[in-house]
């Protein structure tokens, strides 16, 4: 198993914000969680990645319990958060951003930067652009490739679809299932459950700091229940 997530607890302040979460990610997997606003899925991105702590269980990747590893430590183990609102450096261009990217690669970045040029085109073409000019789709792709630049076994990807065009949102998705299909295990937190549970292998359905289904991506797709909380079904 590449990630286990056991019976975690993360408080903000007072407030009890993930309640006992369980869930785990394979090797090759696209795994995604669903879930209204505030429901949590980002505060357990944050906790995976070491920027939030918890208060109880254990976060391990590839057999090592990483609870209290340094973010850095952790991406130098091969999982990549790309969080939400894309958080790219905006007066940076876009090579200055990718070669952020690779920090734990020192010297090592013209074949990485050519694989991610390769992938987004969009970003070859803009290369010395400064990344705070560019649109919400190019950011969103700047922030994926300067993830990939770490060479990432588990990328994990919070939100990417927020606030683009449908055109674009195809692309993004179109997007993950090409770097699925290339190797790259995915844990997905995304508000649009459809286009979500139609990439997953697996998902979690998260309501007020607890998980309170899972299945496969199709069974959750031909879901009643799914269809009229998330899904505009009747």
């Amino acid at each position: 198993m590449m990630l286990s997530v056991n019976g975690i607890n993360v408080f903000y302040d007072a407030i009890h914000a993930i309640k006992s979460v369980s869930l785990e990610v394979d090797e090759g997997e696209i795994v995604t969680l669903i879930g209204a606003n505030g429901a949590g899925k980002s505060t357990i991105l944050k906790t995976i990645s070491g920027l939030l702590r918890s208060k109880t269980g254990a976060v391990s990747f590839l057999g090592r319990r990483i609870n209290s590893t340094p973010p850095h430590k952790i991406v130098e183990m091969g999982l990549a958060h790309v969080p939400e609102g894309r958080r790219v450096f905006m007066q940076m261009t876009v090579k200055e951003n990718l070669e952020m990217g690779a920090f734990i690669h020192s010297g090592k970045t013209d074949a990485a930067i050519e694989q991610v040029y390769a992938r987004f085109p969009r970003l070859k073409e803009r290369v010395r652009q400064i990344a705070g000019t560019l649109s919400g789709g190019e950011q969103q792709m700047l922030a994926m490739g300067r993830a990939l630049m770490s060479r990432p076994k588990l990328l994990m990807l919070d939100e990417p679809s927020m606030g683009l065009a449908p055109i674009l949102v195809e692309q993004i998705f179109e997007i993950i299932a090409d770097l699925h299909n290339d190797g790259t295990t995915i844990l997905l937190v995304e508000q649009n459950a459809q286009m979500a549970l139609s990439v997953a292998d697996r998902a979690y359905v998260l309501e007020t700091g607890g998980i309170v289904l899972t299945g496969t991506g199709k069974e959750l797709l031909q879901s009643d229940e799914i269809r009229k909380a998330y899904l505009g079904g009747n």
